[in-house]
C-alpha cells in the first residue's frame, strides 16, 4: 500500500528523531517521485563507469542481491550487464518506482519487500554478492540494528560471497565540515543535498529541488574505521575500502567510501 502523504513528519524537534524505523515516514510518495532528479541516472552511470560491474565480474559473481534497491538504478545496471539480480527494499514506494523504472528500460525486476534486520525471513536463497549502495546503511541508528543487518547479509551469502556497501565520507563532514564535488552519486545538477545539522549521532540532510520542494533525511554518520571493524566483528575476513571508486586517496578527499567485505579468508 503506497503512502501518498505529501509532507514528512519529524515532530516538533527534527534533530531528536534518531530511530531506524523512521525512514518509512521519510520516503513519502512525493519524495520518491523526485528521487531520480537527485540521482540523474545518466550522469551517475557516467561517473561510476563499470566499477561495480567490473568488480563483480572479476570475482566471478553472477547471482546478486541488491538490498537497497531504491528507485532501481544499480539493479537495472546489473541486469543490463547480464547478472541475475534480486532487488530488495524496505520501502514499498521505492520498490514500486524501481519496478516502473526497470520496465521503462525494458528490464523486469524481481523484487522483495523486506527489512534488512530480518532479511532471511523473506529472502530464501544464497547469493554470490550483496550490494548495499546509495548511502543506505546510514539509516540504521542503533548498534544492534547494524550488527543484525550485517549478520543477515553474511548469512545470505555463499561461502565465498562478498558484500559491497557504500557510505558518505562522514569523517570529513564531522571533522572538517561539509563540502562536495557533486560528481558521484547525487548527480542531479539542479538539486542540492547538504547537511543542516551534524553531530556524532545524527546527520540531517536537506534536499532542495528546482520547483521549491524540500525534503529531509535523518541519518547516522558512520565513520570509516568503525565500519571496517564492524564487518570483521560480524565475520567478514577481509575488507578493502575505496574512495570515490579509487584505491588510493587521502581520507578527507572522497565524497563517498565503498567497502568490499569478503566472507572467505585468503591465505597469502
Amino acid at each position: 500500500m503506497l503512502d501518498h502523504d505529501t509532507k514528512q513528519d519529524y515532530g516538533s524537534n527534527p534533530t531528536a528523531v534518531r530511530e531506524t524505523d523512521h525512514y518509512q515516514k521519510e520516503y513519502i510518495q512525493s519524495f520518491v517521485e523526485k528521487w531520480d532528479e537527485l540521482i540523474d541516472w545518466d550522469a551517475r552511470a557516467d561517473s561510476e563507469g563499470q566499477f561495480f560491474i567490473d568488480m563483480l565480474k572479476a570475482r566471478g559473481k553472477e547471482k546478486i542481491l541488491d538490498v537497497a534497491t531504491g528507485t532501481g538504478f544499480h539493479s537495472v545496471q546489473l541486469l543490463k550487464a547480464g547478472f541475475e539480480v534480486t532487488s530488495v527494499d524496505g520501502n514499498a514506494e521505492m520498490l514500486t518506482k524501481a519496478f516502473e523504472n526497470a520496465r521503462d528500460r525494458d528490464q523486469v525486476l524481481h523484487t522483495v519487500h523486506a527489512d534488512w534486520r530480518w532479511l532471511n525471513k523473506d529472502v530464501h536463497s544464497k547469493y554470490d554478492a550483496i550490494i548495499c549502495l546509495g548511502n543506505s546503511f546510514t539509516h540504521l541508528f542503533k548498534e544492534r540494528d547494524r550488527r543484525r543487518a550485517l549478520a543477515e547479509f553474511y548469512a545470505a551469502l555463499r561461502y565465498d560471497g562478498i558484500l559491497i556497501l557504500d557510505q558518505r565520507n562522514y569523517d570529513a563532514i564531522l571533522d572538517e565540515g561539509f563540502s562536495t564535488k557533486h560528481k558521484y552519486y547525487y548527480c542531479g545538477d539542479q538539486v542540492s543535498a547538504e547537511p543542516e545539522h551534524i553531530d556524532d549521532g545524527l546527520a540531517r540532510f536537506k534536499y532542495q529541488f528546482p520547483d521549491g520542494a524540500q525534503y529531509n533525511l535523518n541519518m547516522y554518520p558512520l565513520r570509516k574505521n568503525y565500519m571496517q571493524s564492524l564487518f570483521k566483528e560480524v565475520g567478514f575476513q577481509k575488507v578493502k575500502t575505496y574512495g570515490d571508486f579509487k584505491e588510493t586517496y587521502q581520507d578527507n578527499e572522497p565524497d563517498f567510501f565503498v567497502h568490499v567485505a569478503e566472507k572467505t579468508y585468503h591465505a597469502k
